[in-house]
């Protein structure tokens, strides 16, 4: 009788279980690496460039230019996440993203081939980009007006780096001709950099030119900030916590010391007196060139490239100066640093230098060759989508006020209102 009532619970336990989906878990400490690394390039493109662009002008502009990187974030990070995002990684053509993912919409849990959740592959994305628009502040400090800067902002991400990163780095047109940029040194450093360029060249020359900024300070700071910071780009781009991440981590900072002290070399054989702004200047210089080839590249190819850079770079910034009025350097440092690094990649990757190596089908003159027509692409992308850009806002809403108002400068355009004045 005890082995009757027993009998339908055995004949349960018999019976076939049904098969369930198994639904793959995201790496909790990969997670966790990539929102740190998000959370190192928002210090670099808000704390950082903010204050760094601060120090670079005159006092009465200061808190303007601040304002104006705080409002480029904010605009961006909206945008980011109605179309952004879409139009660089969503299925697409080789030009551009598709519209899967409007306002973030059917998102996975893991991005795909990843160890994370499709929503910090996200915040790191929209990290780089943030970075790549705040740059853009600087270029035309102290002329560049609030709400044109507001407009202007949706209309470069749509026109110039989306489209760009898309390209490079979702799988686009250059991508597949086989360009290689693992971590910004093309798709961040030269886009803004060449945007700046055409920004500064659109805009002018101040009227009063500020020739050394009001507070050295804050602008070490800042640059301070973006070197700690910047280590998100090539660490995050690891995509996990693994020994490629701490690799570019490394290489960055080898890159950026190297790149600071061929900077202050520099300037002494040049002027005979360096100093500290300078050697920030080369740091930052060597962080944009190491960007592309971070992880790829030995600890002796890191430091070469950052020398090199520094070179270049200083050498840049002295011919432009006084001639083309880019207030934080940023074509010269960024545009430069970035451009340099992109086209020592394949050189430097080479196993006879220390690097990685490239896959069989891959030769160093097919890689020089893809390098060049990506820099090439890319740089005339940007002035040109950065032209049409600031042509389309200007018909709206002039980029530089009276001369009345650039000469007291844009934290108090009139009567006493702030720099959010959207006159």
């Amino acid at each position: 009788m005890r082995f009757l009532s027993i009998l339908p619970l055995l004949l349960i336990a018999a019976m076939p279980a049904p098969a369930f989906a198994q639904v793959a878990a995201a790496d909790s400490g990969d997670t966790a690496w990539m929102i740190l690394c998000a959370l190192l390039l928002l210090i670099a493109a808000l704390p950082g460039l903010m204050l760094r662009h601060a120090g670079q002008v005159n006092v009465r502009s200061a808190l303007a230019i601040m304002t104006q990187g705080a409002a480029v974030v904010a605009v961006g990070s909206l945008l980011w996440a109605i179309i952004g995002y879409s139009i660089v990684y969503a299925p697409g053509s080789a030009w551009l993203g598709g519209g899967a993912n409007l306002l973030l919409a059917n998102l996975g849990q893991l991005r795909d081939g990843l160890t994370v959740p499709e929503s910090a592959f996200v915040l790191f994305q929209m990290a780089l980009a943030l970075l790549a628009m705040a740059l853009l502040v600087g270029a035309v400090a102290e002329r560049a007006r609030m709400g044109w800067f507001i407009l202007f902002t949706p209309l470069w991400m749509l026109l110039v780096y989306a489209p760009i990163a898309h390209m490079v780095w979702a799988g686009g047109w250059l991508a597949t001709l086989g360009v290689m940029d693992f971590a910004g040194g093309l798709t961040i450093h030269v886009t803004a950099g060449f945007s700046a360029l055409a920004l500064a060249l659109i805009a002018g020359q101040r009227r009063e030119p500020t020739l050394t900024g009001h507070a050295p300070l804050l602008t070490l700071g800042g640059g301070a900030l973006m070197w700690v910071g910047l280590s998100g780009a090539v660490g995050g781009w690891a995509l996990g916590a693994t020994d490629d991440a701490a690799t570019a981590i490394l290489n960055h900072h080898f890159a950026a010391c190297a790149a600071a002290l061929t900077w202050g070399l520099v300037d002494l054989a040049l002027t005979r007196k360096t100093s500290a702004t300078g050697v920030l200047s080369g740091a930052l210089a060597g962080i944009a060139a190491i960007s592309a080839s971070s992880a790829l590249v030995g600890t002796g190819g890191a430091m070469l490239i950052g020398v090199i850079a520094a070179i270049i770079c200083r050498i840049g910034a002295g011919i432009m100066d006084g001639r083309i009025d880019d207030g934080a350097s940023i074509f010269a440092i960024h545009g430069l640093g970035g451009l340099i690094g992109t086209i020592l990649l394949p050189v430097f990757v080479l196993p006879l230098l220390g690097g990685v190596g490239f896959d069989v089908n891959i030769s160093l003159t097919s890689a020089l060759i893809s390098q060049l027509i990506g820099i090439a692409a890319v740089a005339l992308w940007a002035m040109i989508g950065t032209s049409i850009a600031a042509l389309i806002v200007s018909t709206m809403l002039p980029m530089r006020g009276p001369a009345t108002e650039e000469a007291d400068g844009l934290d108090v355009v009139q009567h006493g209102q702030q720099a959010w004045d959207f006159r």
